[in-house]
């Protein structure tokens, strides 16, 4: 039974008006304690001694304040200059709409506009709402005002992604970002029927992924588990249906009504721009959470983890993706998926910097340090996809009907 410290505040308060910020991934590992303080968690134990662990948790620790205090001009001009080209275009995007007629317009309209939706959500907005540039005092790139172009409202993502997510990284029962509850992506998921549709689903997720991940920060289960009421459930996504209808009338009514005949040919093109946006976000965040040997836990076995058990968990719940600089940042620097999980809350540019460092420190530890370009990645979340659609197979067994499966909780 995992339970709460008496001074650790709930996952949601009364009002459910609370924000988590990008430091509370640091009140880690207080959140996940055993009702037996005795209980000693296992993650790690077979790889290194509870001394070389503590050793471990220091040398990141020290890593992590020295980064702090190198926080400065560098940093505040690089994220800047990203929202200007962000800026930049969009307005390129959007103008081209306006002459379609003009050979390679439009496709030159999707592309710019495509490209700027993925800088704001995935360098600007993920990270800003990390808390990465609230040292900066700067309204625009606070992580408690910042609100990004997409479905979902940031107020979710913040609980479910920057808590919940970062804190419980790959513990069964506790990361709904497993699966988004949807994809059978890990051995341990229960198996049932339905995951015969894993490849359909995971397609259709990738397609709709802000949809999906709106429908994750909902969190509507809650209810059906009676760990909120309906009303407690409304109170605590409002303003989602407002946000849902700004997006919509954005993209699909104002914009294209201000291109006149053109209205259908921008409206296609706002779509065909958000679902670039959509596949490549769904590529990214796959890659750096399921490709092969990333590892997962129970929460028996994280229960009472020290803090250097919490770092190793983020390095094998983890993993990068190889590429230049201009790739890095099209990813929001979640290429360096490690890197990011180590230090959520500091600003991503720094992550192909430090990654020498860690790499350095895991080669020092013997951990892994999973890394590889975006095709390898991508093939092996594909793999794990299509494998774990069947159910796992009974030991001696040699083909479909001698699989077994477990009917997962609440199906």
């Amino acid at each position: 039974m995992t339970a709460l410290r008496e001074n650790d505040t709930p996952l949601y308060d009364a009002e459910s008006t609370r924000v988590y910020d990008a430091t509370d991934h640091d009140m880690a590992p207080e959140p996940l304690v055993s009702d037996d303080a005795t209980r000693t968690s296992t993650v790690g134990l077979d790889l290194l001694t509870p001394e070389e662990l503590d050793e471990l948790g220091r040398e990141l620790d020290a890593m992590r304040v020295r980064l702090l205090a190198e926080l400065g001009q560098e940093d505040a001009d690089y994220i800047r200059r990203v929202m200007k080209a962000r800026t930049a275009l969009e307005v390129v995007g959007r103008g081209l709409f306006f002459v379609p007629f003009v050979p390679g317009a439009w496709l030159g309209g999707v592309a710019s506009l495509s490209l700027s939706k993925i800088l704001d959500n995935m360098e600007i907005g993920h990270n800003v709402m990390h808390g990465q540039y609230d040292w900066m005092n700067d309204p625009e790139l606070s992580s408690k005002a910042f609100e990004w172009d997409t479905v979902g409202m940031a107020k979710g993502w913040k609980n479910t992604h920057n808590y919940v997510h970062h804190t419980y990284t790959n513990i069964h029962g506790k990361d709904r970002d497993i699966g988004y509850g949807l994809v059978r992506i890990d051995p341990d998921q229960p198996w049932h029927p339905a995951y015969l549709g894993n490849p359909v689903y995971a397609m259709a997720l990738a397609l709709l992924f802000e949809w999906g991940v709106l429908v994750h920060d909902l969190e509507r289960d809650r209810v059906t588990r009676g760990e909120e009421t309906p009303e407690e459930w409304k109170a605590r996504n409002a303003g989602t249906l407002a946000k849902i209808r700004r997006q919509l009338l954005k993209d699909y009514v104002v914009f294209p009504a201000l291109t006149g005949p053109f209205f259908l040919s921008t409206l296609l093109g706002n779509l065909s721009a958000n679902l670039v946006r959509n596949v490549w976000a769904f590529a990214v965040i796959f890659c750096g959470h399921f490709p092969a040997d990333v590892e997962s836990w129970t929460e028996e076995e994280a229960e009472n983890e020290t803090r250097g058990q919490w770092y190793l968990r983020q390095l094998h719940g983890s993993a990068n993706i190889s590429g230049g600089r201009l790739f890095h940042i099209m990813t929001g620097n979640l290429s360096h998926q490690i890197e990011h999980h180590l230090f959520p809350d500091i600003p991503s540019r720094r992550y192909p910097q430090i990654a020498p460092e860690i790499r350095a420190i895991c080669e020092k530890y013997g951990l892994k340090y999973n890394t590889g370009p975006l095709s390898r990645q991508l093939g092996s979340v594909a793999k794990k996809i299509t494998r774990y659609a069947l159910p796992p197979r009974k030991r001696g067994g040699r083909g479909f009907f001698d699989r077994e499966w477990t009917a997962p909780h609440g199906r």
